[in-house]
Parts: structure tokens; sequence; C-alpha cells
């Protein structure tokens, strides 16, 4: 698994604590976790009484938002450690069933979460974000893609995430909301997967959520996927019942919930839930 480093990020410790500690107690955590005392701050300075480090499992498409919240509990918790691992959902969920050691689990599907949950790794998840689906394309888009049903052109080439990974499901959805036969030259395992093979130049287009595309910034262009065709898909979060710091993992997934969370998901164009 991946596993980023996150700087700790002093000059907004006083913020992110505040915002931190707003939040309410998520449903997923236990009765340790809903119980746990947040930090205060003193002359600027966190002070906390959580300690211990949280591996987090989360789909790929969080990476910037879930880069940017752990960053903040960091801050906001000196004494923990936050590692975060980002993949497609239906793999980090195999993980959990292999018995990798993590401590919050995050995916880009009820489906896949509910599979976690129906096998006792995981309890109450919640809803957390939505989002939706757009078409990515190179700078300049030279397979002058306009609209969804350009992709079923044989002329154009078009990467998709592979269907059990759930971008790939999503954009299924909206294949079939389009009434659209489109023959990939390309199966992805996740969706930054997808996006990369787009920034390569490598395919005309590809399928990935409306929030990879602003994340990409001027290495693609986003073709619109009208709402009568689109789909959705629910990102729910909860704490993983073999967590060794069940209180440190439930107040990340009480921050992921909290407001400051909300705006973080937001400016990465991620829907309330």
């Amino acid at each position: 698994m991946r596993r980023p480093a996150l700087a700790l990020v002093t000059a907004v410790a006083g913020l992110a604590l505040a915002a931190c500690g707003g939040g309410a107690p998520g449903p997923g955590a236990g009765a340790t976790g809903a119980s746990a005392t947040r930090g205060t701050t003193t002359a600027g300075s966190p002070t906390s009484d959580l300690s211990g480090d949280i591996t987090v499992l989360a789909a790929a498409s969080l990476t910037e938002s879930f880069t940017t919240l752990a960053e903040r509990f960091e801050a906001a918790h000196p004494g923990v450690s936050v590692t975060v691992s980002f993949a497609a959902s239906s793999t980090l969920a195999a993980q959990i069933a292999d018995g990798a050691p993590a401590d919050v689990y995050a995916s880009a599907s009820a489906t896949t979460m509910d599979d976690v949950t129906a096998a006792g790794h995981a309890d109450d998840p919640v809803v957390f974000a939505v989002n939706s689906m757009q078409i990515a394309v190179p700078p300049g888009n030279p397979g002058d893609v306009t609209g969804v049903e350009d992709l079923a052109d044989p002329a154009v080439t078009t990467a998709l995430c592979q269907p059990e990974v759930p971008c790939g499901a999503t954009a299924a959805q909206v294949l079939t909301h389009a009434g659209l036969t489109v023959r990939p030259v390309t199966l992805e395992p996740n969706v930054k997967a997808v996006l990369s093979k787009v920034r390569l130049g490598e395919v005309d287009a590809g399928v990935v959520y409306v929030t990879d595309v602003l994340a990409a910034g001027d290495d693609v262009e986003g073709v619109e996927i009208p709402g009568a065709v689109n789909a959705t898909t629910d990102y729910p979060i909860a704490t993983l019942s073999r967590s060794q710091h069940p209180d440190v993992a439930a107040a990340f997934v009480d921050l992921v919930l909290s407001p400051t969370g909300a705006g973080v998901l937001s400016a990465a164009g991620f829907a309330p839930r």
C-alpha cells in the first residue's frame, strides 16, 4: 500500500484544532471514540490527549482531500500520526478482508462498504460526500470530444475503470443511461490511473469523477455529462473493528463529518451528503 508522508502543519494548528474539535461524534464511532476528549488550544499551540498512529484506507478519488484532512488532524493532535493509503475501494476492501491493519475505511461505494460491514470489519458507516462523473480529455481536446455520445465513436480512444471498481461501475451507469456501447482501449485499476492516461495523451478521453478533473487543473479539460444521463456514487466512512486506537480513529471520522471536513470536500468538488 502506498503510504504518503503527512507533514505537520504548525502554521494552521490553532485553526485546525478548533475545527476538528467542533465536529459531532461520527455514528461510526464506538463508545470509546464517541466519548474521547478533544484537544484545546493554549497560547496558539494545540494540546490533545489523543495519541497513537492510525492508518486510513481511502478511495483513490479522495487523495487530495484526505491528504489535507490528515495534515490538519496531525496539526491538531501532535501525539498522532496518520498514514493514508489510497487505492480502488474494492482493492482496499479486499485488504481489510485479508486482515490488513487499518483503523478507518472511506469508500467510494456504498456497496463495497456494505461488504466490509457484513463481514464484521466495520460498524455504522456514514455517508459523508457524493461524487458524479465527468469526461476528461487532454488539453486542446485532440479527439474533439464534445459529449458522452462521442465515446461510442470507434475513432475515439477511451479509458474506463475496471467494472468492479466504483468509478467503473458508475461510468457504466452513465453509458447505460445514455444508451451507448463504448469499447474502451484500456480498463484501469482506479480513477487516478484513468486520469493519468488522459494526462499523458495516451487516450482521447476518460470517464472520471468531477473531483478528479478539478484536481488535475490545467493538465486536462472537462467535458460535462448532462444530468439526465449522469450518475452519482455515495462515499461512506467507518472505523474498523480491528483498530488499535479506536478513539483516534473515531476522532478522525469526526473531522471528516465536521464543517471543516465538509469545507475541504466541497473545495475538492464533492457534493454534500
